[in-house]
Order: structure tokens, then sequence, then C-alpha cells
């Protein structure tokens, strides 16, 4: 299981305790997508990044009034389906 895991993806830590309570709630919330544990971080991870630091939005909520960035996070994550 991945939550609950210090981590890093693309040479960047998280800055904060909120950047990674955000993450594994996205990771969490995308665990039964059928995407391998690497590629949910990833994409979790990248759409973090996109994210302002003062949103109040989780991920999974953001991520439906920007598809663009979900899109562009899919890709560089390498999700499939």
């Amino acid at each position: 299981m991945v939550v609950g895991q210090t981590f890093m993806v693309a040479g960047q830590a998280f800055a904060d305790s909120s950047d990674f309570s955000w993450v594994n709630k996205c990771i969490e919330d995308n665990k039964t997508q059928g995407q391998e544990d690497s590629v949910v971080i990833a994409y979790c991870s990248c759409m973090n990044n996109k994210m302002s630091s003062v949103e109040t939005k989780s991920i999974s909520a953001w991520e439906q009034s920007n598809p663009k960035e979900a899109k562009e996070c899919s890709v560089q994550a390498g999700w499939q389906g």
C-alpha cells in the first residue's frame, strides 16, 4: 500500500504536510482505477504541483474543473485507459 509512505516524484519533494495529505487523499480516491501505484502517485503529484498553494479543493474535486491539467497529468504519469 502506498498511502503513508514518504515519496519523491520527478526529483521534487513535497513542500509541506498539506501537500502530502492532498496527494495521499488523491491516491486513496484513485486506488480502484486499475492503475499501478507508481502511475497513481505520479498523477496525483503532477496534479498537486499544478494547483495553487492556496487551493481549498481536494485534487479529486479540482480535476473535475480542470480537465486540461488532468489530461496533461494523465499522459505524464502513463495512465492507461
